[in-house]
């Protein structure tokens, strides 16, 4: 029987600690930027990783982690504060030692082979995580990071929640491999010590007001199915390979650039398109990807032809800014490409042409377009809004380019990445590297019950999945 402190009855809480700073921060507050502001209606980020058992134990586990997580809090002292609002209304991070959570948990009924199924994504995947469906405005009065590791019968995962307006996908696997390489007993300096400075663009004065109702903007009791679709890096490179077989054409691309650059707050339409039209353009393997997903979720949601359908990314600004960030800047530096196409074009047009519409949004997003993005979130500053409010919003999140199976804490390098059920919403889709390795991609998908099934039924799609289960990677 679970203990009254579990957060489900297939997980059973050990025990829970506070775990500070092995040494006092030297960091002062740190003022939120425009890209953390944005956050703070969103979910806590959850991350973790599965890992098999080490065998046999080389030491008490717990005690271990704990050690070396205080070591890492050393090295990232915001993660171990707490957000604070002062008088005119600015949002800072007091690194102020105030600790992480640490809890220790048990699920010896669930096996790894049970969370590495090629069905939809295990129930119990959602209670190996901390803080589920925390909002990150609450790290006002709860802890900024907190950790869950979970024994489960032959494995250990460790996930994690942190608020994700201090931290983007970027600086968390910085902070989370640096973690795993303290404990499995790396003495050096790490190299990719975090940048705190708040100097760029993204420091801005203009104050934040929010909502009266702190909530996400989007509906978390809404029901939908999960599930990882794993391609390989030989499938991914003949979805490539087909993209680009075709020349870039200018058919029918002025509307989708005017409904995207409207979208995205662009008042220079020309960005969308000059330079571009009527070259050969060579499409990225992920955009490949991202193509063909935004073709067969939009066919598979069965909707009016005349409607308008909508890509959403994120985008890591560091090196699109000038002047640029460090790669180790701590914080978010992200900002949202939407590419819009009516539903008509995308589900009828072959996928380079939805290719083409995707690289020309990635293309035009420069250096002018992060400054114009700022100066409008100045000129109206709110949250940024989750959820697929209009029913034909896909949305990626995540990136294959994250090192997410860098780490080994002592016993191994991960088996697979899995995250909690932090805003998800029908068509949210997350891309990790794939469990298998050498290049290939997984995609974790949220849709609809009705969507999924058609999806699955997809011949043009299932021919680029992998038949491989995901978490082959030992």
């Amino acid at each position: 029987m679970s203990s009254p402190s579990s957060p489900c009855d297939s997980v059973t809480v050990i025990s829970k600690c506070k775990v500070v700073p092995l040494k006092n921060s030297t960091v002062g507050d740190l003022k939120l930027s425009i890209s953390d502001l944005n956050m703070l209606l969103c979910h806590y980020i959850q991350k973790g990783c599965l890992f098999t058992t080490p065998s046999p134990p080389s030491q008490p586990l717990i005690p271990h982690l704990t050690k070396a997580l205080s070591h890492t809090l050393s090295l990232f002292p915001p993660f171990a504060g707490r957000l604070k609002t002062d008088v005119d209304g600015y949002v800072y991070i007091a690194c102020n030692d105030a600790g992480v959570d640490l809890i220790h948990a048990t699920a010896t009924h669930i096996s790894v082979a049970d969370l590495l199924s090629s069905s939809d994504v295990h129930p119990t995947v959602k209670h190996l995580f901390p803080f589920h469906h925390k909002i990150s405005y609450a790290a006002h009065s709860s802890p900024i990071m907190a950790f869950q590791v979970t024994e489960l019968a032959d494995g250990v995962f460790v996930g994690c929640a942190v608020c994700h307006a201090v931290t983007d996908g970027a600086t968390f696997w910085n902070f989370f491999n640096t973690f795993a390489a303290i404990s499995r007993g790396e003495t050096a300096c790490p190299s990719r010590l975090p940048d705190f400075r708040r100097d760029s663009i993204l420091s801005s004065n203009v104050v934040l007001r929010l909502p009266k109702e702190i909530k996400v903007t989007f509906n978390v009791d809404a029901p939908f199915r999960e599930k990882i679709f794993s391609f390989s890096r030989e499938s991914i490179q003949k979805l490539k390979a087909s993209v680009n077989s075709s020349m870039f054409t200018a058919e029918n691309v002025d509307v989708a650039d005017e409904l995207t650059a409207k979208l995205n707050g662009d008042t220079e339409l020309k960005t969308a398109s000059e330079g571009v039209r009527g070259e050969r353009t060579e499409i990225s393997s992920f955009q490949s990807l991202c193509a063909l997903m935004w073709k067969v979720v939009t066919r598979a949601r069965n909707m009016e032809k005349s409607k308008m359908t909508s890509f959403r990314t994120a985008v890591n600004i560091r090196k699109r800014m000038k002047p640029e960030l460090e790669d180790c800047y701590f914080g978010n530096a992200l900002q949202s490409i939407t590419t819009c196409a009516k539903v008509g074009d995308v589900v009828s047009k072959d996928l380079p042409w939805c290719a083409e519409q995707l690289n020309r949004s990635v293309k035009a997003f420069d250096s002018a377009t992060v400054q114009r993005n700022v100066e409008n979130w100045e000129s109206d500053p709110k949250c940024y809004e989750l959820g697929n409010h209009d029913g034909a919003t896909v949305q990626m999140g995540s990136s294959p380019r994250f090192p997410m199976y860098d780490n080994d804490f002592g016993w191994g390098r991960p088996v697979t990445v899995r995250s909690g059920g932090a805003n998800k919403f029908d068509g949210k889709l997350s891309a990790f590297p794939g469990s298998s390795g050498g290049g290939s991609v997984d995609v974790e998908v949220v849709l609809a019950a009705e969507t999924m099934a058609q999806l699955e039924s997809d011949p043009e799609f299932m021919v680029y999945v992998s038949a491989q289960s995901v978490g082959s990677r030992v």
